[in-house]
C-alpha cells in the first residue's frame, strides 16, 4: 500500500485509515457528518495526493487531447481548466478527468482518478502517434483540496495571489506559504467552493504547506476531512464517482454528461455517441430520494410497482445536509422523469422512492 506525503499526519491526528486505490488514506477523523458539515459551512482540507497527474507537451499536444477526450479542449486558454472524459471504442468511459491548459496549444496537465492511472496512461500512449512528450508526474505531485465557503478567505494571507476572486475552473501559479511554483485551481468536488493546490512532492515543502494551512486556519476552525465526507459531499451535488456511477460500460450521455460531449470535433466513439444523442439512450442516471425509511446502497435493485427490475443504485447515503436518504442510479429511460415513483429493494423490502432533480442540495 502506498503512502501520500501526509499519511503520517493523518495517523497522528487519529484518522480512521483504509486502503483506497492502492493508497493508505484517511476515511474520517471526527466522523463523516461532522466533517461534511464543516465543509458545507466553513472549510476543510482533503489530502487527494493519490490522484494522477500527466503532463503532455509539444505542438501536437492539443491534437492528442482532442482525439481522446469528449470535451473541446481547443476552447481552453492558458490558466483555464475543463472537465472532460475519455470514451473507449464502445462509447463507455475510461475515466473522467480535468484538463489544465498550462500553455495554450503546447503544454497541458491531465488530472485522472487514482485507480485509473495505469489504464489512462496506457490509453494515451497508445493514441500518441505524433510524438507528444508525455510525463507521468503522479508520484512527484502533492494535491490538497481546501474546500468550503470560507476556504479562500482562510488561505488568502498565505499568498500574494488574489485567490478570493479566482473564477471557477481557472488557475494560477505562484508562491504559496513560502513555496514556489504552486498551482492554485478554483476546482473541487464538493460544490461548496474553495481551491485545489498542486505542488511538488518535497517533504519540506509538503510539511510547510500543511502546517501553514492549519496554523493559519486554526482560529477559523479549519478541519482535516476524510474520503467518507468527500463521498457524501459529491453525492449531494450529483457528481459522478468513477467505478460507481460511471465506468467502461456507461456512456457519458447515459450519465448525464452530454454537456462535456462535443460533436464539433472528431474523437473516440464519436459516431456511437452521436447516434445515442439522436436516438436516445435506453437508461439514464437519475437522482433518487427515499420516501420510506431506508438507505439505498451501491448495487441495490430499483424496481417498478410490479416488482420488475428497472435499474440499480450506483451511489447512496443518508444525506447529512438534508437528513434523508438519497441515491444516484441508472433506470430505464421510461422511469427517468422527475417525480416518477420507483421502489428500491433494501434488504428484502421494496421501499418507496422518487426520482428527483440533481443536485440534491
Amino acid at each position: 500500500m502506498k503512502n501520500t506525503p501526509f499519511t503520517q499526519k493523518h495517523i497522528a491526528l487519529g484518522a480512521k485509515m483504509a486502503e483506497f486505490a492502492g493508497y493508505n488514506m484517511p476515511i474520517s477523523y471526527t466522523g463523516i457528518n461532522d466533517e461534511h458539515t464543516a465543509v458545507r459551512n466553513n472549510a476543510g482540507v482533503f489530502d487527494v495526493s493519490h490522484m494522477g497527474e500527466f503532463i503532455l507537451k509539444g505542438e501536437n499536444a492539443l491534437d492528442l487531447i482532442q482525439r481522446i477526450a469528449s470535451n473541446d479542449a481547443s476552447k481552453l486558454t492558458s490558466g483555464k481548466a475543463q472537465y472532460s472524459c475519455l470514451p473507449n471504442e464502445k462509447g463507455g468511459i475510461i475515466d473522467d478527468l480535468i484538463v489544465y491548459c498550462i500553455e495554450e496549444n503546447k503544454v497541458y496537465m491531465l488530472v485522472v482518478n487514482a485507480g485509473n492511472i495505469d489504464k489512462v496512461w496506457s490509453w494515451i500512449k497508445q493514441h500518441n502517434t505524433k510524438d507528444v512528450v508525455m510525463h507521468n508526474i503522479s508520484d512527484k505531485t502533492c494535491l490538497l483540496a481546501i474546500q468550503g465557503p470560507d476556504a479562500t478567505k482562510i488561505l488568502q494571507p498565505l499568498t500574494e495571489i488574489d485567490i478570493m476572486n479566482l473564477k471557477y475552473y481557472t488557475f494560477v501559479k505562484g508562491k504559496f506559504a513560502g513555496v514556489d511554483n504552486v498551482l492554485i485551481s478554483a476546482t473541487g468536488y464538493t460544490g461548496s467552493g474553495g481551491v485545489e493546490i498542486y505542488f511538488e512532492d518535497k517533504d519540506e515543502d509538503a510539511n510547510k504547506i500543511w502546517e501553514a494551512i492549519f496554523n493559519g486556519g486554526a482560529q477559523q476552525g479549519i478541519k482535516p476531512i476524510g474520503l467518507g465526507a468527500r463521498d457524501t459531499l459529491r453525492l449531494e451535488m450529483g457528481y459522478c464517482l468513477y467505478g460507481n456511477d460511471i465506468d467502461d460500460t456507461t456512456s457519458p450521455l447515459e450519465a448525464g454528461l452530454g454537456w462535456i460531449t462535443k460533436f464539433t470535433k472528431d474523437f473516440t466513439a464519436r459516431e456511437i455517441l452521436e447516434k445515442q444523442k439522436a436516438e436516445g439512450v435506453a437508461q439514464k442516471l437519475v437522482g433518487i430520494e427515499m420516501v420510506e425509511k431506508g438507505i439505498p446502497r451501491h448495487d441495490y435493485e430499483i424496481k417498478d410497482h410490479m416488482g420488475a427490475v428497472i435499474g440499480r443504485v450506483t451511489s447512496g447515503t443518508q444525506s447529512p445536509s438534508l437528513g434523508k436518504a438519497i441515491a444516484m442510479g441508472y433506470v430505464n429511460t421510461t422511469y427517468s422523469p422527475i417525480g416518477q415513483q420507483v421502489y428500491v429493494k433494501v434488504r428484502d423490502k421494496l421501499l418507496i422512492a422518487k426520482v428527483v432533480k440533481m443536485p440534491f442540495v
